[in-house]
């Protein structure tokens, strides 16, 4: 068993994460899944990066740390879809206890003078992805691995962005069953 840290996509706390949740809770993980947007929600990405800016930055992240500090002393595993994604990366990469980094959807820039310690890192991503480019993943991977981390990247060709999220037109249920198996054993490895 993992504690996992999920943090929502830019659409906000919605039914995609409550399912992800509970996908994770029926194998076994202890999954917190934190609304970083007080309960706003959007109904398109746009809509959803409007809220992102007007909460900013800073204050996400600064919320994301907040709910995660009353887990963190027995390792978590950070988790979490694009926006999401993004904010798990930041967190695990500045935690010495993350026994994981699983990310869907989405990645972060990694500052210089970044290290961990052989950190397990799982991606998943569609390909092509408008948002995660081949070559800004190319350049994050090596970034990655020179900062320590131990990275998996899973590309589904064909797949929307947020390609696991069945209320969007992005879903694929093949990629997205192929994506949750993967994942699945990550968690499991870790446990």
């Amino acid at each position: 068993m993992t504690d996992v840290m999920l943090f929502h996509s830019a659409y906000g706390h919605r039914s995609a994460v409550v399912e992800a949740a509970a996908r994770l809770r029926d194998a076994g993980h202890r999954v917190f899944t934190p609304d970083l947007y007080n309960g706003r929600t959007a109904r398109t990405m746009a809509e959803g990066a409007e809220v992102s800016e007007e909460i900013g930055r800073d204050e996400l992240l600064r919320r994301a740390i907040a709910a995660s500090a009353p887990h963190a002393d027995g390792g978590l595993v950070y988790a979490g879809f694009s926006l999401g994604a993004a904010i798990a990366q930041r967190l695990a990469l500045g935690d010495e206890k993350a026994r994981g980094l699983l990310l869907l959807h989405g990645t972060a820039d990694i500052e210089d003078g970044t290290t961990v310690d052989d950190l397990p890192v799982q991606l998943h991503v569609a390909d092509p992805d408008p948002f995660e480019t081949h070559d800004w993943l190319s350049a994050w991977y090596l970034r990655m691995r020179a900062a320590g981390a131990d990275v998996e990247v899973y590309r589904y060709p064909g797949a929307g962005h947020l390609f696991t999220d069945a209320g969007l037109p992005d879903y694929d249920e093949e990629a997205a069953e192929a994506a949750w198996r993967t994942a699945l054993g990550f968690l499991d490895s870790l446990g």
